[in-house]
């Protein structure tokens, strides 16, 4: 390809692409533009059309404007009124524009011009093939313009020089003209032929989408305005036969609108509602959307309440009957009803039930609403991360509703129904908005008597609903929130516990359940006991309940195929039928060992034994810690490596001995993850066991945080980690002062046989669980 170096008059096109074979007129109105135009003709007539790459730009300056232009030359120029010259040109040759010489009168810039005139394309079957692919896609586009005349679709399908053939395609189609500055861009003719079949091809395919979308659109006015002429016919036929017995829709809702108890400014919208719907008779989308507001509005219980059992003794009665144990529970609920009757007010706390999984949070609530003769609504939050699920979706989108909370009044069909919003722990928070903030207002007395739905656009008063939540846990729930809530801890069942509630609920439940009776299927205490330590692991009794259950459906089949009378479950026979035992408890180690500490741990499921090991071996001073380790547990091997050295000349330790030596504590079930500080004075005392080669008590457990000078702190979660030592046979448990205030409101039956020693220093813990060598 040819290039030749010129200097020429330049015009800066606005929203316009010229290409070489193309001829054209476009108006210039800058003095610029005008006075290059001129020059041109003073000269040869050549001048240099540049696109600029943004169309506010008044004065462009060289990176305005695109590299490539198009040389061309005018052929006519008019004056038009205004100052405007409307120019006739033909476009010749690309062109890059390499420097602008002069701004003024003028744009002047000099250009290497680039000829395809002597471009040798070989005329083989390649060249001929790819003539026929263009032509033909040419032809497929043209098909689908209705822009494209039938005199230029043939003048081109009669050239058969390929580089004449993509020229004229490219001059004669009308794409944006930022598709034709692509094409001119492109100064490799083999890339620009690729990029125009590309362009040629995308563009039916657009074409193609268009038509299609246009044709459903076609389909859905034609088949509303079928249902229109429809309608208006249905209507002249009933004025004909004078049948005025049928009302219409606006005359039913406003019928309803007239019966309805609501607030003035309810009424107000309604009405206002009804006569809009009434004017979109004639347009279907809009009618449909206006119905359904209207319906849903009609159907809130505005002013409609529910006459609350305020009889303490039933209620008593109710919780006793559904639910064995919870007692610290249970007396809450009723103090609570017992000033809600006192007060006769609607108002009262709300009360946040945590515990964890399968303790009878959400049964507790629907007790309650038992005991008040109340209508019962539970709305699941697990999960819910869109705001628009609290507060509805405003009515202009497509599809939208009232939130949850409405559409719960809506079924309860009162304003006063008792609302569980369970696993409130689990809402989760994206894009679309903080539910968390939008719970702010449902559960805050001060605001929640004028809570605006979305949807409804109306103020909702929530002040008169009994909102009881539950959660798992409280880390997650922010703290503006938890304010709002009156937390009621539900804790685990003990053995004790399970044993009473698989004997007077979880039994006759699954009896009934699987079409048993008591002659038919008995299950011994022993048993239970066994079923309950050995083949499930949890802080409720969900997982006892299922166990009860399979035992009912294996002992259903044995009674039909066997032809048995009865099946008797006994702790001798329970493998037989709930296969080997899955759970077994660490116990107490049989004699003292050093280095060996039995620790406590609070889990989702109870509580458990930690067995920490330590080993001191010949090394560098490292410290190494595994058993997958959280980084709290982390840092409380630390502080414990840090106290013992402070106090290492107490017990005798050589002064380099933390220099010579590794430490490596270890906490088995390395795939378990571990963390909390309250394994801090365990692993201390680990450590200095293995240290000073003192053996530690192994009927001893412990549990507390430590600092950095040997202070014991207090810890949670005491009534399932006291479980957990019974359990394992451990005899003595140390735990922090600070939480004897615990101790004191736990059952006897957890507390007995068990010597617990409160301790508030290193020194303490050391003193009872070390022996001498």
């Amino acid at each position: 390809m040819k290039t030749e170096y010129k200097s020429l008059p330049a015009v800066a096109l606005r929203g316009l692409t010229i290409i070489p074979g193309m001829v054209v007129h476009f108006d210039v109105s800058r003095e610029k533009s005008i006075a290059a135009v001129q020059e041109a003709m003073v000269e040869d007539q050549k001048i240099f059309m540049v696109t600029q790459r943004e169309i506010d730009t008044e004065d462009p300056q060289k990176g305005d404007l695109y590299e490539v232009g198009t040389v061309g030359t005018i052929k006519q120029i008019i004056k038009l009124p205004k100052h405007i010259v409307r120019v006739l040109v033909s476009g010749e040759a690309r062109g890059v524009l390499r420097e602008i010489e002069t701004e003024s009168p003028y744009m002047r810039v000099g250009v290497d011009v680039m000829d395809d005139a002597d471009l040798e394309v070989p005329d083989d079957l390649n060249t001929q093939a790819m003539v026929r692919g263009l032509k033909e896609m040419f032809v497929e586009y043209a098909s689908k313009n209705v822009k494209m005349s039938k005199e230029a679709v043939a003048r081109i399908l009669e050239i058969s020089d390929l580089v004449k053939l993509v020229n004229e395609i490219a001059a004669n189609t009308p794409f944006f003209y930022e598709e034709l500055q692509d094409i001119l861009n492109e100064t490799d003719f083999w890339k620009r032929y690729e990029l125009l079949a590309f362009k040629l091809v995308n563009e039916v395919q657009i074409m193609d989408i268009k038509e299609e979308i246009q044709e459903k659109v076609k389909e859905r006015v034609d088949k509303h305005q079928r249902e229109y002429i429809l309608r208006e016919q249905l209507k002249l036929i009933r004025e004909e036969l004078g049948d005025d017995t049928t009302m219409t829709d606006a005359e039913e809702f406003a019928a309803a609108a007239e019966k309805m108890k609501a607030p003035k400014e309810v009424k107000e919208k309604v009405s206002k509602e009804i006569n809009r719907f009434k004017s979109a008779m004639n347009s279907p989308a809009e009618n449909g959307v206006t119905r359904t507001y209207i319906e849903t509005l009609l159907e809130m219980p505005w002013n409609k309440t529910c006459k609350e059992h305020g009889d303490i003794a039933f209620a008593k009665q109710v919780l006793e009957e559904d639910h064995y144990g919870l007692e610290q529970v249970k007396e809450r609920v009723l103090e609570f009803l017992a000033v809600r009757t006192l007060t006769k007010k609607g108002e009262s706390p709300i009360l946040c039930l945590v515990g964890p999984p399968g303790t009878g949070k959400t049964s507790i609530a629907k007790s309650l609403a038992r005991a008040l003769k109340k209508p019962y609504v539970r709305i699941s939050l697990g999960g819910v991360r869109d705001e628009a699920e609290i507060r509805g979706h405003r009515k202009t989108y497509i599809g939208a509703m009232p939130g949850r909370i409405a559409n719960g009044i809506k079924m309860a069909g009162v304003k006063n129904p008792l609302m569980l919003l369970d696993e409130i722990d689990k809402v989760s928070t994206d894009y679309k908005g903080d539910t968390f903030s939008a719970l702010l207002e449902v559960l805050d007395s001060e605001q929640n008597n004028k809570f605006r739905d979305h949807y409804l656009e109306v103020p909702l008063d929530l002040s008169e609903v009994l909102f009881i939540t539950t959660a798992n846990t409280l880390q997650t729930i922010p703290r503006p929130l938890l304010d709002r809530m009156e937390v009621i801890e539900v804790s685990s069942y003990t053995e004790n516990e399970k044993m009473h509630i698989a004997l007077e609920h979880l039994i006759p439940k699954q009896l009934e359940k699987h079409g048993l009776t008591t002659q038919q299927l008995t299950i011994s205490k022993n048993a239970l006991w066994k079923m309950a330590r050995n083949y499930t692991r949890e802080a409720g009794v969900r997982q006892l309940e299922r166990k009860i259950g399979d035992i009912c459906r294996k002992a259903a089949r044995e009674i039909l195929e066997e032809n048995k009378k009865k099946v008797a479950i006994t702790e001798a026979n329970l493998e037989k039928y709930l296969g080997k035992e899955k759970y077994t408890f660490q116990m107490a180690n049989a004699s003292d060992e050093v280095g060996i500490v039995r620790g406590l741990a609070w889990t989702s499921v109870g509580g458990d034994t930690l067995q920490i090991e330590v080993n001191v071996m010949p090394g560098k001073g490292e410290i190494l810690l595994t058993g997958q380790l959280g980084d709290v547990m982390k840092e409380s091997a630390q502080t414990g490596i840090s106290y013992i050295r402070s106090v290492s000349a107490q017990y005798e330790i050589a002064e380099d001995f933390f220099e010579k030596h590794d430490i490596h504590v270890h906490i088995p079930e390395g795939a378990v993850p571990k963390d909390g500080p309250s394994a801090g004075i365990t692993m201390a005392t680990a450590m200095l066991s293995a240290i000073t080669g003192k053996k530690a008590r192994a009927d001893l457990a412990m549990t507390g945080e430590v600092t950095l000078r040997g202070r014991v702190l207090p810890i949670g979660g005491l009534k399932e980690k006291l479980l957990a030592a019974k359990n394992a046979g451990i005899k003595t448990v140390l735990i922090p002062k600070e939480n004897v205030r615990d101790v004191e409101e736990l059952a006897s039956e957890i507390t007995k046989g068990l010597e617990i020693i409160p301790v508030e220093h290193m020194n303490e813990v050391l003193k009872n669980a070390l022996t001498e060598k």
